[in-house]
């Protein structure tokens, strides 16, 4: 008994066997901040919906007729075969226009983006300004009416030393996308070269490099992995935009199912069959970007 009592009792740890109790200042793990919204959440939105969307959108698609069915003589077949009909003309003179006025556009602003970016960083304080503004007037105006002042403001013809050359309107709507795209562009080229660390820049100074050597040899090649994302997810933004063009008169998907439907003498019930069937081709062009844009993002994001 007395040997028991000699037995020092073992006392509990704080935070183990028994609640902590201090006074002190507890450093918290370390979050990142994030400023400003989510450039990435249409993207998500749409990667994260199931491979099987498209098939229920289609499916609701082409049971809406059967319900108009009961209300009118044009039923499920006709609608139907109608829309069978047509969807060569809509397919390869609509959509493949759609997809050819954004490539065109995408290139463009590609180009004039990365440009006004570099321009952004540059050390003039003059171009630095004149680049700032460029790229916030048009980032931040509608796209629509970028693309009225384009239709409005650009002629129809051009005549160079005799020779007059026409200016079609997918030519103006290339023009009018492409200048919202390169604000965008330029944002993303400028941001990355941002991101870059300093100790980079200071490295290449103390080799002597100059300024355009270090842009082009070393912090570029850097900025590539992080701007295929976000260009991408604009590609994307893009595509989907191309039915503004039908505002302007240019035959497009849009155009041509507004032609195609009112040579079917414009039954109600052709409808949604057909703009169903335009958004079935955008969401199955659109989705697997949105997938490849998210995967990107996932591989070559910072870890922190």
């Amino acid at each position: 008994m007395a040997a028991e009592r000699r037995r020092p009792r073992s006392r509990a740890i704080p935070g183990l066997g028994a609640q902590a109790r201090t006074d002190l200042a507890v450093l918290l793990p370390f979050r990142p901040a994030t400023t400003g919204p989510d450039p990435f959440i249409a993207v998500r939105w749409l990667a994260g919906l199931p491979a099987w969307t498209p098939l229920a959108i289609l499916a609701l698609a082409l049971l809406w007729p059967a319900l108009a069915h009961a209300q009118g003589r044009y039923g499920t077949v006709e609608a139907i075969d109608a829309l069978w009909r047509w969807l060569p003309f809509l397919v390869w003179s609509g959509f493949f226009f759609n997809v050819l006025i954004s490539f065109l556009a995408m290139a463009v602003g590609t180009v004039l983006g990365a440009a006004l970016g570099l321009a952004q960083v540059s050390q003039s304080r003059p171009m630095r300004a004149f680049a700032w503004a460029v790229t916030q007037l048009f980032r931040n105006s509608p796209w629509l009416v970028l693309l009225f002042i384009v239709l409005l403001a650009f002629p129809f013809q051009v005549t160079i030393a005799g020779t007059v050359i026409p200016v079609p309107d997918w030519v103006k709507a290339v023009i009018g996308l492409s200048l919202p795209i390169m604000a965008n562009i330029s944002e993303i080229v400028r941001g990355a070269v941002r991101s870059v660390p300093s100790a980079q820049w200071e490295a290449a100074e103390s080799l002597a490099f100059s300024r355009r050597q270090t842009m082009w040899q070393i912090i570029l090649p850097q900025c590539y992995k992080r701007m295929l994302p976000p260009w991408m997810n604009w590609y994307a933004i893009l595509t989907m935009a191309t039915p503004l063009c039908s505002l302007l008169g240019v035959e497009e998907i849009i155009t041509l199912t507004r032609q195609a439907m009112e040579g079917e003498d414009n039954h109600p019930e052709l409808l949604v069959p057909f703009y169903s069937f335009a958004l079935c081709l955008f969401f199955a062009y659109c989705y697997p970007i949105a997938r490849l844009t998210v995967a990107l993002e996932r591989r070559y994001a910072v870890k922190l």
